[in-house]
């Protein structure tokens, strides 16, 4: 049965079945509650560490590469965790895999729904909202994930962050995963806002890199995204390097 959503500028009009959750109903309530506690508490067990800084000119986003089952098993050394939801908007995923690629997929379905209709991009707060949206419709049996949701639109740039349950904010600078304490904490303290993508490129891959020496879940390589007004654009081993030099 589809499900109709709407808010103050936007439609959304999605079912279950195309969500692929048919199995995630009710009944695995117990399943749920086991990984998430009861009450309403979600235990913060997120094997991976991803930061978002909100600058002037754009958006900037790094994160680790390292996939883990538990926090003992490395079980992919390359995941990529910084997706494009369109041209203007990127999202970064901690959390469960599954989860995370049903939801950026619709994402991703929504934001070229919205271009056809309008003719124009879809904003980043309104692809917040129907991220929010779809997490709060769920949240009888919540996804298994945390997202930041970034990018440039015409008015600027913007970075939202969300909880499994739909809850999201605004935020200057944000970090998710298990290795995002140390990644905050580096970010407390070197970053003054506002502040320029350029120069906010090195201080984000050097909160990943503190992440990497502290937490086992956070390792092996690390990338990075730019999202400005002339679109997403992912930095290449190169750059990467002469950053890592340079840090």
């Amino acid at each position: 049965m589809p499900y109709l959503f709407s808010g103050k500028g936007l439609s959304l009009s999605i079912s279950l079945k195309e969500l692929g959750l048919y199995s995630r109903g009710v009944k695995d309530l117990e399943s749920i509650t086991k990984r998430f506690g009861r009450g309403g508490s979600v235990s913060p067990v997120w094997g991976t560490t991803t930061v978002g800084i909100s600058c002037r000119d754009g958006v900037v986003f790094a994160s680790d590469t390292r996939v883990v089952q538990g926090y003992y098993f490395i079980a992919h050394k390359k995941g990529k965790k910084i997706l494009k939801i369109d041209d203007y908007i990127a999202a970064t995923i901690s959390g469960g895999v599954a989860d995370a690629q049903a939801l950026v997929s619709t994402l991703q379905w929504e934001a070229r729904a919205y271009k056809l209709e309008r003719g124009v991009n879809i904003p980043v707060k309104a692809a917040a909202n129907i991220a929010s949206i779809l997490l709060s419709s769920m949240r009888m049996a919540p996804f298994y994930i945390q997202l930041m949701i970034g990018g440039y639109d015409r008015d600027g740039a913007s970075l939202y962050v969300l909880d499994p349950l739909g809850g999201f904010s605004k935020e200057v600078f944000a970090g998710s995963g298990s290795g995002s304490p140390v990644a905050l904490g580096y970010l407390e303290a070197e970053l003054k806002t506002p502040i320029d993508t350029l120069s906010a490129i090195p201080i984000a891959i050097k909160a990943i890199l503190a992440a990497m020496q502290r937490d086992t879940a956070t390792g092996n390589d690390f990338e990075v995204m730019v999202v400005d007004s002339n679109g997403c654009r992912e930095l290449g081993p190169e750059e990467k390097a002469r950053y890592v030099k340079l840090s």
